[in-house]
């Protein structure tokens, strides 16, 4: 029997997630359908916390909202006691309109715009992590109207490549974001932050990359940090108080992923950063992760319903779903893995090997290849696990498909949190010119 990462079946060997039938679920909300378990989102963001409260008290917890950001996402993560990292002035926004608390919030960024910065210090955010010697030009006029100073931290590559794919790797040297250690530009700049009255820093940040299992990786950073924060005070007069090390914890996409646990990965962190500062003579720092994936992965299921069933004799048995690259794209960006089942016929046997496809108008548009699955028929419900990050996040309008709905379900109900979007809401922003807008027949010769 296949052993699925989340939710249970019932006595019409239907898969149950958060209390609620998908079978069901599909009826009531159609496909494609992203359902996210409640209880599986809070108990991760607990175990991070009682992680913390066991090995480091002086650790907190702040959500990567860029893993799937809503109004009702920022609640929920606001009620488990976690802050929040937005990325854009649109997450920020979507946190404001949430009434998430402004202080709790870390805003990141490459190429963060004026508008950006001067929204960030309108609301009032707790930390801005200064990327780049570009923002802080931004930045520093910025403050002239603010009274107290704004909390800063500045983002450092550590020169540590983390064992995932390329694309999500980002503490090497060769990385568009932060401040490189080849070079004494940071320095530089936190010398003149020392001068500029009206920003404090009070921390760093780095962050090596996403879907890490390994936690070597994470030590050689905490040590490359660490051994800068000395440095640093040796060189600038700067004291370092807060360390944020950036999340990233790996998740279980398939039955070959072994991540550690989050209790692992927090204490294999700590007892790091704890021998380090002891042998450097620094104080214990303020420490901050900043999981998404492992925060809201696992909760999630994508239902998709089978259309179109095309066999190619001794080569290939093609499964289309009305889904695809515009709600998954992870599979064409990192050539992705998952585990599927049928969610209207779970408990039958795994007889056939098929390939799912998309429905995109994309070669490349294929969620899974050379599955086992029970043979299977139009109509049918697919259910793909572990789709809470980077899915809806990551969702495109390409081929003008809508995006799919989300539902979040606790004990037995469902309640849409991301409506699905109609055809109107495709064209709500078209416009079309004057010139345009008078049908012109061409006549043939």
């Amino acid at each position: 029997m296949h052993r699925q990462p989340v939710g249970s079946i019932n006595d019409s060997g239907h898969l149950v997630i958060g209390g609620c039938d998908t079978v069901e679920l599909t009826k009531q909300f159609g496909t494609p359908l992203i359902v996210l378990d409640e209880a599986v989102i809070r108990e991760s963001c607990r175990l991070y916390r009682e992680a913390f409260r066991k090995h480091y008290p002086q650790g907190q917890v702040v959500y990567a909202g860029k893993a799937f950001l809503c109004t009702a996402m920022c609640r929920l993560v606001e009620q488990e006691g976690l802050f929040l990292d937005v990325v854009s002035g649109g997450e920020l926004y979507t946190a404001m309109k949430a009434e998430f608390s402004p202080e709790k919030i870390f805003f990141h960024g490459n190429n963060k715009t004026q508008e950006e910065l001067e929204a960030a210090i309108q609301y009032g955010v707790g930390r801005i992590v200064v990327d780049n010697p570009y923002e802080l030009r931004l930045l520093e006029p910025l403050t002239k109207k603010k009274k107290k100073p704004i909390i800063i931290h500045f983002r450092v590559t550590p020169g540590v490549e983390a064992h995932t794919h390329h694309s999500i790797q980002t503490g090497q040297s060769d990385s568009k974001f932060g401040f490189s250690l080849l070079d004494d530009t940071l320095f530089k700049e936190i010398r003149n932050v020392i001068r500029f009255p009206r920003l404090k820093l009070t921390g760093l940040h780095c962050h090596i990359g996403s879907q890490i299992f390994d936690q070597k990786a994470y030590q050689k950073s905490i040590e490359v940090m660490l051994r800068l924060i000395k440095n640093i005070k040796v060189k600038t007069g700067a004291v370092v108080q807060e360390l944020n090390f950036g999340g990233g914890l790996g998740v279980r996409y398939t039955q070959d992923d072994a991540p550690p646990s989050i209790e692992e990965h927090i204490e294999i962190v700590t007892k790091t950063v704890r021998r380090e500062s002891t042998a450097l003579g620094l104080p214990m720092p303020i420490l901050y992760d900043e999981p998404g994936r492992s925060i809201v992965a696992r909760a999630g299921v994508t239902l998709y319903t089978i259309g179109s069933i095309k066999e190619i004799p001794k080569i290939r048995k093609y499964v289309s779903v009305d889904g695809g690259m515009s709600d998954n794209p992870r599979v064409a960006l990192y050539d992705a893995k998952y585990e599927s089942v049928l969610a209207n016929r779970f408990k039958e046997s795994q007889t056939e090997k098929v390939t799912i496809a998309g429905k995109c108008c994309e070669s490349g548009d294929i969620l899974q290849k050379d599955v086992m699955l029970p043979k299977v028929k139009s109509g049918d419900i697919l259910a793909l696990f572990s789709t809470g990050a980077y899915h809806y996040a990551m969702a495109s309008n390409y081929n003008r498909l809508p995006r799919p709905a989300v539902v979040l379900c606790k004990e037995g109900k469902a309640e849409v949190i991301i409506r699905r979007e109609t055809y109107d809401d495709l064209i709500a922003r078209d416009v079309v010119p004057d010139h345009l807008n008078h049908k012109v027949r061409i006549r043939s010769r």
